[in-house]
């Protein structure tokens, strides 16, 4: 490898680990060759573990063994609850709306008013038993293969359901959001059944706690069609939201408690 490829690609690693995600056209610009270099530059360092790739850029990994639902939902357990609330406050009487599995999105059906005219869709266990006794809302459950650290169902027996779905809203959970518009989980048929969500919405909003963002504990991402919402606590960082809102994207931070 000839040395100016060799030290630009330390300095890409260099970078994406200090700020967390960087364009090929930043990059590009910045060492001053084209757009095809980097992305070839990328693929290279993504093929050696130094960098996890995103749509348009890459992101430092983190060794990461993906958790269970239980341990998850002791994580940020404040801030998780404060974007739940949020999030319930948005849901309007006459909705048809999805819970996507997590454990913020399990808050969200914990705090569900009652609301006249309610229907819910989930494909998550944890929302299904809090929501399966209201009798003052419509519960549909998507099936398929049960992910058994998720609780939730994937895969095609899942995806066949939502052909027969509209939403008034979806949200989701990620284990990772990049400033790109990206968001991360553990497994592919994740990443393809949350793209199917988000196009079967009228608004669609991503709900992450601030340590998800700039993360890329996992190798597969989703792109979302269509504009969406990150919806994080008021700890998040200010420098990640800046970066995140600068192409027209929208976020909301949730108060944490006093």
């Amino acid at each position: 490898m000839a040395k100016k490829t060799e030290v630009r690609r330390e300095q890409i690693v260099t970078l994406a680990s200090e700020t967390g995600l960087t364009s090929v056209e930043a990059l590009a610009a910045q060492f001053g060759v084209t757009p095809s270099t980097i992305r070839r530059d990328l693929a290279q360092l993504s093929a050696e573990g130094r960098l996890a790739r995103t749509y348009g850029g890459a992101i430092a990994p983190q060794a990461h063994v993906e958790s269970s639902l239980r341990e998850r939902e002791r994580e940020g357990y404040a801030a998780k609850s404060a974007i739940a609330t949020w999030a319930a406050e948005q849901i309007e009487p006459g909705e048809t709306i999805l819970l996507d599995a997590g454990s913020t999105t399990s808050l969200v059906a914990r705090r569900l008013p009652e609301i006249a005219d309610l229907t819910v869709a989930t494909a998550s266990i944890p929302v299904i038993t809090a929501l399966q006794g209201r009798e003052d809302l419509e519960l549909i459950s998507l099936g398929g293969r049960l992910r058994a650290l998720s609780q939730a169902f994937v895969g095609p027996l899942t995806e066949m359901a939502l052909e027969r779905l509209t939403f008034d809203r979806v949200f989701l959970g990620t284990d990772g959001v990049a400033t790109d518009g990206s968001i991360c989980e553990a497994e592919l048929d994740q990443t393809r059944l949350k793209e199917l969500l988000a196009g079967r919405a009228r608004e669609v909003y991503v709900l992450a706690h601030s340590a998800k963002l700039g993360q890329a504990p996992f190798n597969s991402w989703a792109r979302l069609a269509g504009p969406w919402t990150l919806v994080t606590d008021s700890g998040a960082d200010p420098a990640f939201l800046a970066d995140f809102t600068a192409g027209g994207r929208r976020a909301v931070t949730a108060d944490l408690p006093a």
